[in-house]
């Protein structure tokens, strides 16, 4: 258990010893009469807070098949919305299948939502199914939504609308049943007015709108988070920390959070790290220098007349990007392409593609 020092009825939610309920990626599956008792939202930080009130929208529109849109800011929690919209759902025992729309080019997007045919692009020496037909019968999870290309939106228009499409390179048209659920930290109603949204696909997403407060407007779920992650990164780096000053409490609830959870969730990371004798030490707010909120690698370049070899290229490293440069194993970029994973290393070597010096694994 953590405590807050030399506080008792505290202003930060009376009970100063973490909660059992907290969010926990890979829960165990329970049955359906037991998930309806007790829901997947008991298992989410803030619950009781400044998400009550969404958190009984979600499980209004969870049971139904209605499309979905999460709007907030970044680093707010929209993924683990998404997910209790999934768990709480009829499809909740098949995919829930998550595409990041500002991870890669157009091109590449569109045969990763609705797949391709051999030979239907340089580099594609297989075939490959598309999210869209992986999550048939389940959800998808099309994050970033906003950052989707004009000239694929109306593609994914019609597979929300009509529940069929092509793959790239196909004439064959495939049905799937998929529940969509959509994210974004983007204006869309501005982004429709200025031209750079379609409408028609605006509001056919738009069905049911779920809003994510920042954290500075849940300062009362700051502490829950605060508790949750020491317990996580300590058990984590085998500390002991059972003990968070009052004053460290107050400062870190008085902060802005822009970054939101994500930020706050890397403060207290670094803050354990640095803490010793079993007490919460971080380093001061006003001296701390927040890491950037988000990271991407750019699309690759668009390279006028491109050469064979430039296509090859580019495919690679968009693998590579899609599989977070990860060459082996059945998700690998290797897999992706078709290659053997030795062939693929080769290929790397010569075109002298290698991951950014900034990247690690899990």
């Amino acid at each position: 258990m953590i405590a807050i020092a030399n506080t008792q009825n505290n202003e930060y939610g009376g009970n100063a010893t973490m909660s059992t309920g907290i969010y926990i990626p890979d829960a165990p599956i329970v049955r359906r009469s037991e998930r309806l008792k007790s829901g997947f939202v008991e298992t989410i930080v803030g619950r009781r807070g400044g998400l009550r009130s969404i958190l009984t929208e979600v499980e209004a529109v969870a049971p139904t098949n209605a499309t979905v849109l999460i709007t907030g800011e970044t680093g707010t929690g929209k993924e683990v919305i998404a997910r209790a919209i999934h768990e709480l759902s009829p499809r909740h025992s098949r995919n829930l299948v998550k595409v990041n729309c500002a991870a890669m080019p157009a091109g590449l997007l569109e045969s990763e939502l609705f797949g391709h045919e051999r030979g239907a692009f340089t580099g594609a020496v297989n075939s490959h199914v598309g999210r869209f037909a992986l999550a048939d019968r389940g959800t998808l999870f099309l994050d970033e939504i906003g950052d989707m290309p004009l000239e694929l939106q109306p593609k994914l228009l019609r597979v929300l609308q009509e529940r069929e499409f092509e793959a790239v390179g196909s004439t064959r048209t495939t049905r799937v049943d998929v529940r969509v659920v959509a994210a974004t930290n983007r204006d869309l109603r501005q982004m429709v007015r200025d031209g750079e949204f379609r409408e028609d696909l605006y509001y056919r997403l738009n069905i049911f709108p779920v809003s994510l407060p920042p954290l500075r407007e849940r300062k009362a779920d700051i502490p829950e988070f605060v508790r949750y992650f020491i317990e996580q990164f300590a058990t984590s780096m085998d500390k002991m920390i059972d003990t968070i000053p009052e004053e460290t409490m107050r400062a870190i609830v008085r902060h802005s959070w822009p970054g939101n959870i994500r930020e706050l969730q890397n403060y207290v990371a670094r803050a354990v790290i640095l803490s010793n004798d079993g007490v919460f030490e971080p380093i001061p707010l006003e001296k701390y220098e927040p890491a950037p909120l988000e990271k991407y690698e750019p699309a690759p370049m668009e390279i006028a007349n491109p050469t064979l070899e430039d296509k090859v290229r580019q495919e690679i490293l968009a693998a590579c990007q899609r599989a977070n440069w990860k060459l082996g194993g059945p998700r690998g970029a290797a897999a992706r392409l078709g290659l053997k994973r030795t062939t693929l290393f080769y290929k790397m070597k010569r075109m002298g593609i290698a991951p950014p010096e900034d990247h690690w694994q899990d």
